[in-house]
């Protein structure tokens, strides 16, 4: 044991550097990780229906823009007649339409039901926390009925 000793001290008594061992963290390898789970999200993401979505612009009847349509019915008030407006409320879990509450699942009969009667236009009033999911939905259930006419409003804090 002494000899052993000897041999760590250097023989004249003097201590020879110890290397310290240092464990170390690297960052890379999660860095490569995360980004290839970003990758991995980003690309099997469904976005196809939030870009095939065509928003237009314009502005309200009468109002001096060519983006809204006019009739002999609404040119002196500049409105669109009450009759062919519906204004529906959507609420995260559900849709108010004249002052009734129905569930997400029963818009497909209430745009059946608008087309029937004739109305044209939706005024859909967007309640905070509503998903893009379920505008969208709304969207494309009054565009296959032939509702095109298609306004969105803020609804605001609840």
């Amino acid at each position: 044991m002494a000899a052993r000793q000897k041999s760590l001290t250097g023989g004249n008594g003097l201590q020879l550097p110890q290397r310290q061992r240092s464990y170390g963290f690297s960052m890379t390898a999660m860095a490569d990780m995360l980004f290839q789970l970003l990758i991995f999200f980003m690309l099997s993401a469904s976005l196809a229906s939030f870009a095939m979505l065509d928003i237009r612009t314009g502005t309200l009847a009468g109002s001096g823009g060519n983006g809204g349509t006019t009739t002999n019915e609404n040119v002196s008030t500049g409105l669109s007649p009450v009759h062919s407006t519906a204004v529906w409320t959507l609420h995260p879990d559900a849709l108010v339409a004249s002052g009734q509450r129905f569930p997400l699942d029963r818009i497909e009969t209430l745009a059946r039901a608008l087309s029937e009667q004739g109305t044209a236009n939706v005024l859909i009033v967007l309640r905070p926390d509503v998903p893009v999911a379920n505008v969208i939905a709304v969207l494309e259930v009054l565009r296959a009925h032939g509702i095109d006419a298609v306004q969105l409003a803020d609804g605001g804090a609840a």
